[in-house]
Parts: structure tokens; sequence; C-alpha cells
């Protein structure tokens, strides 16, 4: 069954409004937004903000989710020929290379908050909602229309862990180290 146009209207914008509060959240640090502050970035009310999320964490969980389509967009934009590795590397970057060379410190506190929130860390660290719309996305490169080989889910979940450990250690040397070279560095590893 196809949802309804209500809710796929009612999603876009709840990924719209996450997206403007991430940003300003990467922009101003967490502990300086408010629930206002992310209705007012996403052009809302209040109130109709909190129809959508009850919490900032919420938000930004959500905002995560959006990035992780737009991942998979840029995943199945690769070029057919170049290797999956390759591809898993570039889309990844997609998402990371925007956020980071916009505002370093502020996705130096943004990874902080999504790796030592109770309410982020573990949508952060496992990654389990990343990986299916990446595994699908990297199947489709593919042409693979039914059961997805265990080989491409392990591509993805390696891929995922690379960016994992490099944010980490980002984080860990206080961003003295470029994000996009440990990225690399930590894709090469396994390559």
């Amino acid at each position: 069954m196809r949802p309804a146009s209500r809710e796929i209207a009612r999603a876009a914008v709840q990924a719209e409004l996450s997206l403007a509060a991430y940003d300003l959240v990467v922009e101003k640090g967490y502990e300086n937004v408010t629930l206002d502050d992310m209705a007012a970035a996403g052009g809302v009310s209040r109130s109709t903000f909190l129809r959508y999320f009850r919490t900032k964490d919420q938000a930004i969980l959500v905002a995560l989710k959006a990035h992780v389509e737009r991942m998979a967009d840029a995943l199945r934009a690769r070029p057919r020929d170049e290797d999956d590795w390759a591809a898993l590397r570039s889309a990844i970057e997609s998402f990371v290379v925007p956020i980071y060379s916009r505002n370093p410190a502020g996705a130096q506190a943004i990874s902080r908050l999504a790796m030592f929130t109770r309410a982020l860390s573990g949508t952060h660290l496992e990654r389990a909602d990343w990986r299916t719309p990446l595994t699908a996305a990297l199947a489709e490169r593919h042409g693979i229309t039914g059961p997805v080989p265990i080989g491409l889910s392990v591509k993805v979940a390696a891929a995922l862990d690379c960016m994992g450990l490099a944010v980490a250690h980002w984080v860990a040397v206080d961003g003295t180290t470029d994000l996009v070279d440990l990225l690399r560095e930590a894709f090469a590893a396994l390559s």
C-alpha cells in the first residue's frame, strides 16, 4: 500500500524542519538553541514545531535520518562503473564534507553531542537506521530487486564503521586532524 499524500507531505515538512534545526545546532551549539529557536529556523511557530517534535533530540534524530536518505541518493547517483567502495566513500563524504567545511567547530560539537548524548548515541553509534537505505541504494546500483546479498550489507556496515571511527578519532583529537583525511584513511585501511 502506498502512503497517502498527506503522510508524504507531513514527512517532507518534518524532514525540512529537522534539517533547519540541525543546521542551527551546528551553527550555534546544542545548548544555545531552544525549541523556539528551532521553530523560528524552520519558519514555523513553536506550537507547529511541537506537532512534529517533542524534544530537540527528536528533531536532531529526524535530521540525521534525512541526511542518510540524501546520502543514499548520492550513492545512487555515483557512476555505475565506479567500484562499490569508492561509491560508498563518496556518498559518505557528500554528508560529511558540507557540514564539516561550513563550520568545523559546530560539526565537532554536534559530533560530540551525537556520541555522548544518551538519546542520540545509540542511533549515531549503531547506525542501524543508516544501513537499510544505504544497502538498498547499493543494491539498486547492482540492479538487485530481490534479497540483498550479504556482501553488499557487509560493505555498507564497514563503510559506516569507517565513518564512525573517523568521526570518533576526530572528536578525540579535538578536530586537530582533518576529518576528510581521517575518513579517507579509514577507507584506505580496508581497501
